[in-house]
């Protein structure tokens, strides 16, 4: 995977796609493999805006029967399982436990999770067991609190468990999903702005961007370009230069990620001390739930939501966003008891919202929507509006589907939720792992192995080949995690890594958790600098770069 702007200067893509969140990944790759000339730009690293924000939980859907919405749990269902399928190594089952207060929900729970599993009656026709999901069921309020200790027990009845499937990194689910577009013929650069379009009258034929590590102006030329710029998606319809409406409002979204797991087999929600109405529900639960997802070693808890209407490149969390969250821990699940030093790392990102109530509560928009510009005028521009990172894939599906009619094609079948993405060629994962940890080097150690397979699937000997070059790139960056050098040569050479950010939070598992340590952002400096000619000057600040990304923004007064 190599960045090569020269080429796409020189070329005239079917599809131009800007944005390489999820969205972006998953669309390039659909296309690409479908026989579409694709490129696909970011203004910075993929993955590095709002597909970070993850609470890595690909859903089922099971809260879409509180509003009646089977469609959308189906389509959920679905894509949970095509993860699993393509991605093995990456995507697992999680059970989950959502406590049940009240005589009421007690009574609808065991009809809910029947429908679900009714709904969701093909979950197993995968032939890994590793990826079996069994049924839902409810159990006491006694072996509810048995399971989550701590837990409120006034109006308590008993609690619910059921099955969705977590991401084990977001970030190489990601990255993975753009090489194996690569690899079906797509072009892809990240550092490359988007400034404006190129348009011949109503038509829409590329765009104008500029290399942000060479300051360098280009002209892309597409037949259809199509917008996955996240939550700028009206600053990238804005460059059309004619009046258009406004597609998104948004909220913010935080997650905290803490130094414990709480209960170590289970995710579970536990509800806050307020009330919420969500309107559209048929069913409404009258409360919130934060969610407490084990997460390796760690405990991810979210989500904090809050309307914004700022500049949409300087929204930040401050250390009282990161104090009023964890007072909503601790007041919504006392045993927790977090305080500020159990806190290691914080995620942020912005979603699209439907409404915002007098209590300055937001209801998250349900679906994701796609707009071709056709309809006001526009040809050639076609706007993903995304929600949900399960359903990336199917949306991708939908909106390429859209690109060949506006080509005037008729749209090949996908395969993508069948193909194994880049690194997924895993039959059984519980197998190829054991089997990796026996037959592994004997200098690297059993859970050196094991991060390997489970951030690499498949093609974790495509690390393991330069140790060849230097048996000591088989050495660990730090302590904290098992993430070793080869890795970071990897993310330069492979996975076109420029920046020290670009492989502590996106090519490895390194600093996803937590701070990586003086040393560990030394030592992976170092090794860049190596590979990519970097001077003293740059090796320095590159790691204040990557430091100022664990520190909270300073609180306005």
């Amino acid at each position: 995977m190599k960045r090569d702007t020269a080429r796409l200067f020189n070329k005239k893509y079917d599809v131009l796609i800007i944005g390489g969140g999820i969205y972006g990944a998953t669309a390039a790759w659909d296309a690409a493999s479908r026989g579409l000339s694709v490129a696909l730009l970011d203004k910075y690293d993929f993955g590095s805006k709002n597909s970070s924000n993850s609470q890595k939980t690909i859903h089922g859907g099971l809260r879409y029967i509180q509003h009646g919405d089977f469609k959308r749990m189906r389509e959920s269902i679905c894509e949970r399982t095509n993860l699993m399928r393509t991605a093995p190594h990456l995507v697992h089952p999680m059970p989950c436990i959502i406590p049940t207060y009240g005589r009421i929900m007690r009574l609808i729970m065991p009809i809910a999770l029947k429908v679900f599993d009714l709904a969701s009656y093909d979950r197993n026709r995968l032939n890994d067991p590793q990826k079996h999901i069994p049924n839902g069921k409810t159990i006491s309020k006694e072996e509810c609190l048995r399971l989550i200790p701590g837990l409120r027990e006034e109006g308590l009845t008993g609690a619910s468990i059921w099955y969705d499937s977590q991401a084990y990194n977001t970030e190489r689910l990601l990255i993975s999903f753009i090489r194996s577009a690569v690899q079906s013929g797509a072009d892809v650069a990240n550092y490359l702005e988007v400034t404006g379009f190129l348009k011949d009258e109503n038509r829409i034929t590329g765009v104008k961007a500029k290399d942000l590590l060479t300051d360098e102006e280009l002209e892309i030329q597409a037949k259809v370009v199509l917008n996955t710029s996240g939550p700028w998606v009206d600053d990238v319809l804005s460059f059309v230069g004619t009046p258009f409406n406004r597609k998104v409002n948004l909220s913010i979204m935080r997650l905290i990620v803490v130094n414990r797991v709480f209960v170590k087999d289970y995710a579970f929600g536990v509800k806050f001390q307020k009330t919420f109405k969500d309107e559209d529900a048929i069913i409404n639960k009258g409360y919130r739930l934060l969610f407490i997802s084990p997460w390796r070693d760690y405990s991810l808890i979210g989500t904090a939501q809050e309307p914004y209407q700022g500049d949409l490149n300087k929204f930040t969390t401050t250390e009282s966003d990161i104090h009023r969250l964890i007072e909503e821990v601790n007041e919504a699940y006392p045993q927790a008891a977090l305080t500020r030093k159990d806190v290691t790392f914080f995620y942020q990102g912005l979603i699209p919202i439907d409404e915002i109530d007098s209590n300055g509560d937001v209801t998250i928009s349900k679906s994701n929507r796609i707009y071709d510009s056709k309809n006001e005028g526009i040809d050639g521009l076609i706007s993903i509006v995304s929600v949900k990172y399960t359903t990336a894939r199917n949306t991708a599906q939908t909106a390429i589907d859209m690109i060949y009619k506006n080509l005037g094609k008729k749209p090949p079948q996908c395969t993508t939720m069948d193909t194994p993405i880049y690194g997924g060629n895993i039959e059984r994962f519980n197998d190829f792992l054991n089997n990796a940890i026996k037959n592994r080097p004997k200098e690297l150690d059993e859970g050196t192995i094991r991060n390997l397979v489970y951030n690499y699937g498949s093609e974790y000997k495509s690390v393991l080949k330069y140790l060849d070059e230097d048996p000591g790139y088989g050495r660990r960056i730090n302590d904290i995690s098992h993430v070793i050098e080869a890795e970071i040569i990897h993310g330069v050479r492979e996975e076109m890594a420029l920046k020290l950010s670009d492989v502590i939070l996106r090519r490895t598992e390194l600093g996803t958790a937590e701070y990586p340590g003086d040393e560990g952002l030394e030592t992976s400096a170092r090794i860049m600098a190596r590979e990519l000619g970097w001077d003293e000057s740059r090796i320095q600040e590159e790691i204040e770069d990557v430091r100022s990304i664990y520190t909270p923004a300073i609180d306005q007064v």
